[in-house]
């Protein structure tokens, strides 16, 4: 799970389909990445990045994530 994403995203109030709306992807594109089932395009990452007002660091690099 991401779950540093899926956190991100509540402290922003945001709901999947939300951010799906943001970003301009399906919600179940959003469910997949929450749960490391799909992974997202550089462009895409940054898309999420800047909507949850993260780094690439902090949502999709690290330990948590792997």
């Amino acid at each position: 799970m991401n779950y540093k994403m899926k956190a991100a995203r509540a402290e922003k109030g945001l709901s999947q389909a939300q951010l799906a709306k943001l970003v301009k992807v399906s919600r179940q594109t959003i469910i997949l990445i929450e749960q490391n089932k799909f992974n997202p395009s550089l462009n895409l990452c940054i898309a999420i990045c800047k909507a949850l007002d993260r780094t690439l660091n902090e949502l999709f690099w690290g330990e948590e994530n792997e």
